[in-house]
């Protein structure tokens, strides 16, 4: 009888992480199915299962056994019917087949990703819906989508896409190829999976090309800060959004995302220590007295010394990442509501305002005079180049010095007699 398990693979992805794998074992032959991948901290290979390291660590072990229970009934009726079939025989009949439709595919990804990483849940599960409509409803195959395909889809999102119960909308350019990119990682899913071969992709240097525009980052300039600083407002959910913005701000742009996961035992001796919770770098900043009065307002709110904050993940289990990631996407979209709605306006705001500009703010302001490698610190950017960068969107004096010595020159020319 074959024996069926879940293991790690010893070669590690290109993105670091390792795969894991439905392993076949028949006649002393091992053959493997690639199910998901994981980082190695947090995965014990012994247990064949997922750590309580990982925010997601029940949706993940229930997926696996899941997956595991699958293959080993599949294997049993193989053997029941073919006991001679080999480990390569039963991963053949159990694994997907080449040729697997699109859509099949795209709902094993996004189950996965619903267990793993609410963000791209929920951005990618649009995306493919949006490709389903292009398609009226009907599945393909991997071979049938062919670079023609997906340029008519682009026509389409730019010019024909039209959410149900609106008028017609134009889709940003980003957003247009977000698209390309969800159907991209589909494609890496199957091949993961051995539903398509390695070498069948509309993408790459001879197919569809994804090019992702420059985009202009815009942040408040210092008397709008100001302005933020000295208004007052009645309504206490955007005094709150208004507090939270000048927060982030003074925490050299902190995400809000990391705010609103703050306790008060973070704050300890006039200084903030935290793990930033997009590439987990730890980290201390002093506490700015602007920042220090917010807390001492929110200090009122105060229920036990290891309470939070800030209100938005009050009573949110937080070993659910996945509940705790949709609170954070629903507070934040409300919060820059209150932002771009009300406050810029009683600010005399003219610009987009939303939480995240409080970080392009403080890029604006740092550009030009304070050093990258301090940048860098404050950002917890891993590679300087990354800092480098970043800041170029917001450091504009040397091309207005050359336009203005080009210009200058003009002037300065004696006039023709």
């Amino acid at each position: 009888m074959a024996s069926v398990s879940i293991i790690r693979r010893k070669k590690q992805n290109k993105d670091g992480t390792y795969p894991i794998a439905i392993q076949i074992i028949k006649d002393r032959f091992p053959s493997l199915i690639t199910i998901g991948r994981i980082d190695l901290q947090h995965w014990d290979d012994e247990k064949g299962q997922v750590k309580k390291s990982h925010p997601n660590h029940h949706r993940l072990n229930n997926f696996f056994r899941k997956k595991l229970a699958e293959a080993t009934d599949n294997a049993l009726d193989i053997e029941t019917k073919k006991p001679e079939a080999s480990a390569k025989a039963i991963r053949q009949k159990i694994k997907p087949k080449t040729g697997v439709s699109f859509f099949e595919q795209a709902e094993e990804y996004l189950k996965v990703a619903k267990a793993t990483n609410y963000n791209i849940y929920m951005s990618e599960r649009p995306r493919i819906k949006h490709f389903r409509e292009f398609l009226h409803g009907q599945d393909l195959a991997f071979s049938d989508l062919t670079v023609g395909l997906l340029q008519r889809f682009e026509t389409w999102l730019k010019t024909e896409y039209k959410p149900k119960g609106k008028k017609k909308k134009r889709l940003a350019e980003t957003s247009v190829v977000n698209h390309f990119v969800t159907i991209r990682s589909v494609f890496a899913f199957a091949r993961d999976q051995g539903a398509v071969d390695e070498k069948l992709t509309p993408f790459g240097k001879k197919g569809f090309k994804i090019v992702f525009p420059e985009t202009t980052k815009i942040g408040l300039s210092r008397a709008e800060v100001i302005a933020l600083e000295t208004i007052e407002l009645s309504d206490p959910r955007y005094e709150h959004a208004r507090k939270l913005w000048l927060f982030l701000f003074y925490f050299a742009g902190m995400r809000a995302s990391d705010a609103f996961r703050l306790k008060w035992p973070d704050f300890q001796d006039g200084r903030l220590y935290y793990t930033m919770g997009k590439n987990k770098k730890t980290g201390s900043l002093k506490v700015p007295d602007q920042a220090a009065r917010i807390l001492k307002y929110y200090e009122q709110f105060k229920e036990n010394k290891h309470d939070m904050v800030f209100p938005e993940l009050k009573g949110v289990d937080l070993s659910d990442q996945f509940v705790t990631k949709r609170t954070i996407g629903f507070k934040i979209s409300a919060l820059d509501k209150f932002l771009k709605e009300h406050v810029a306006p009683a600010a005399g705001i003219d610009k987009k305002l939303t939480l995240h500009i409080a970080r392009h703010t403080f890029a604006t302001l740092a550009g030009g005079t304070v050093d990258i490698q301090k940048l860098q610190k404050l950002y917890r950017h891993s590679d300087v180049k990354t800092t480098i960068n970043y800041q170029q969107n917001f450091i504009h004096e040397d091309a207005d010095e050359a336009l203005d010595a080009v210009i200058s020159k003009v002037r300065s020319q004696p006039k023709p007699a």
